[in-house]
């Protein structure tokens, strides 16, 4: 089985990828979007290859508690460097005095069934990142897939629980090369 990654709006195309749950830390989404993370986010990031790119998101309300984000960003196909644009839905909860985005992805997983025969599935998987915000600045840190021995979870309610205790135990769940900040810019006119 290969599995291929979208990653998380708030990251970019490295060797590894974020942790992807099954569940988000919420059952559901309970709390309000906030009107401070509305409108367009652009950040300037810096991959393991030492190539600068730059990535933006954009967030806007898809209901009274769900965040539509579309993440402005680039692939790179051999020598080619195209734009790679994702769309994802999130909604907030809190770990204590720690706000996080869980952002619902889809992952193609390819399955080999025969000879020359693939097949491929869509998965919906969770991904969460730990959102600190100072005036027009974002700071996302997405949690990294070693974060933990255990990789699926049951429920909510496991996976909440042990992103607590790491945090009371002040363990680093974040990855730096997840890491990203953001200013609040008015969205680019379209070129064409």
């Amino acid at each position: 089985m290969k599995k291929l990654c979208w990653l998380l709006p708030l990251s970019f195309i490295l060797c590894a990828c974020p942790f992807e749950s099954d569940v988000a830390l919420e059952k559901k989404p309970v709390e309000p979007v906030d009107s401070s993370l509305m409108g367009y986010w652009y950040g300037i990031i810096k991959d393991g290859s030492d190539y600068f790119g730059i990535e933006a998101l954009e967030i806007t309300p898809k209901s009274d508690s769900v965040y539509s984000i579309t993440r402005y960003g680039k692939a790179i196909k051999g020598d080619i460097i195209m734009p790679d644009t994702a769309y994802y839905t999130g909604f907030t909860s809190w770990i204590g005095n720690q706000r996080f985005m869980n952002v619902e992805g889809l992952v193609k997983i390819e399955e080999v069934t025969g000879k020359k025969k693939r097949e491929v599935k869509i998965h919906r998987v969770f991904y969460a990142s730990a959102l600190d915000q100072r005036n027009d600045t974002l700071e996302v840190r997405t949690i990294t897939e070693d974060f933990s021995t255990r990789k699926y979870f049951g429920d909510p309610d496991h996976f909440r629980l042990l992103v607590t205790e790491m945090l009371k135990l002040q363990q680093n769940i974040y990855d730096a090369q997840y890491s990203m900040q953001y200013r609040k810019i008015p969205k680019p006119a379209k070129l064409f």
